[in-house]
């Protein structure tokens, strides 16, 4: 019986680690309290964070942030950030794999456009006259106006590059 030879990518690891919450998958040692109380494994069998983090431990850079990575799967909901013994924070991880993601170009594209929108409009989806008479239907305060120019200059009174570069690459 022959066994496959794991290799270690140390390379990826080291640049995971240089990213905002991406040094804690090191901690890591595979206990699955993650995967316990996770939403989106219980849906799923796509979606692991387990697997993400040993994954993450071997460097395997195109599985983790190459196109339809399992992390765009992740809820966001922070239950195994909570469960976690080690203080290995999964979704502080797998939120660092998804900013590489977007920087390699990979990311799903609609979430492109969910961004772009947001920066746009300062929320996620349009509020139409419908959307509007529904909440007031419930008893819903009124949505109040998003003061776009505020989020513009967070933002950097410009869109982010990445947006930037895809309207070039439309026109």
């Amino acid at each position: 019986m022959s066994k496959k030879k794991i290799t270690v990518d140390f390379r990826f690891r080291d640049k995971l680690n240089k990213v905002q919450g991406g040094k804690h998958h090191n901690y890591c040692y595979q206990c699955s309290a993650c995967v316990a109380v996770c939403p989106a494994a219980r849906f799923t069998k796509n979606f692991n964070p387990r697997i993400i983090l040993l994954k993450a431990l071997l460097g395997m850079e195109e599985e983790l942030i190459g196109e339809n990575s399992a992390i765009w799967l992740c809820t966001n909901c922070y239950s195994c950030y909570e469960r976690c013994p080690q203080d290995v924070r999964p979704i502080e991880v797998i939120i660092s794999l998804k900013n590489m993601a977007v920087e390699r170009r990979t990311a799903p594209p609609n979430l492109t456009k969910l961004s772009e929108n947001i920066g746009k409009t300062g929320v996620s989806v349009t509020v139409t006259s419908a959307v509007r008479r529904m909440r007031q239907e419930l008893g819903l305060p009124e949505l109040k106006d998003i003061p776009i120019e505020e989020l513009q200059t967070i933002l950097g009174e410009q869109e982010p590059q990445i947006f930037q570069e895809e309207e070039k690459n439309d026109k």
